[in-house]
């Protein structure tokens, strides 16, 4: 049975989908069989493995609506140099699922439903959620057994936060009483700045919850890669931003 991670933080820009390429490629090169969900409208996730999102037939939108199966969904990464990653992609038909899902009984549990059915033939699924708590990141949170909270080194990190927090408690009362935290990681992180120090400080201070040791630092050549549909452990694998993600890949192995 797989371990399902939910990539969750309703906070734009924090790294969030960068962590969900990266973070499952790397997973992928030590030979865990996984599938990334792509669940953000925006699709980067589905552009930044290499996969024409405008021409993509079956999307996650399909699966949700019920007009594909999840295998028909499912589709394998072709990079040279990657195995074992596959992907159910997205694009901006996604947009418009919270309204056309108005008015399903049980919507909260489609993914989950869907997933069910291929949980054995992977060892990690994570889910990319998009950047608000609305019934696409519900899904994430019924389908998944934790969530991995990216935060950025930046002031406002610990803003949203404790709502993320609540939807959170929330899902795992009502509706997925597996769901727990599988923790943060501090992404972007700047060494040569004292605020990068003082946001790691003040989250571990603040937040009762896991911290990964590995820390995502602010690297030119993880920015470069999605733009060439490349995951870093590729485009660049001796990159510090490759050898990060190599890094948490272990690290989150280890504590699952």
């Amino acid at each position: 049975m797989s371990k399902v991670i939910a990539i969750a933080n309703q906070k734009g820009g924090v790294g969030k989908t960068t962590t969900a390429i990266n973070l499952s490629a790397c997973m992928a090169e030590t030979g865990k069989r996984v599938l990334i969900i792509d669940l953000d409208p925006q699709g980067n996730t589905t552009s930044g493995l290499g996969i024409d999102k405008t021409t993509v037939e079956n999307t996650v939108y399909e699966l949700m609506l019920d007009e594909c199966s999840i295998r028909e969904a499912i589709k394998k990464i072709d990079i040279d140099g990657v195995k074992n990653l596959s992907i159910i992609p997205a694009n901006v038909n996604l947009a418009g699922a919270e309204i056309e899902l108005l008015g399903i009984n049980d919507k909260e549990f489609i993914l989950k439903n869907a997933v069910d059915y291929i949980a054995d033939d992977f060892d990690y699924i994570f889910i990319d959620c998009p950047p608000s708590l609305n019934v696409l990141t519900v899904n994430a949170m019924t389908t998944a057994d934790s969530v991995l909270v990216p935060i950025q080194c930046e002031y406002y990190a610990l803003e949203g936060i404790s709502q993320l927090l609540h939807t959170i408690d929330l899902v795992h009362n009502r509706l997925n009483s597996k769901l727990k935290i599988n923790g943060v990681v501090f992404t972007m992180y700047d060494g040569r700045t004292n605020l990068s120090n003082d946001v790691v400080a003040s989250v571990k201070e603040n937040l009762n919850t896991k911290i990964y040791k590995t820390i995502i630092p602010r690297n030119v050549r993880l920015a470069e890669a999605p733009s060439h549909g490349l995951p870093i452990n590729i485009y660049d694998p001796k990159s510090a931003g490759a050898e990060s993600y190599r890094n948490l890949a272990k690290e989150i192995i280890e504590n699952n």
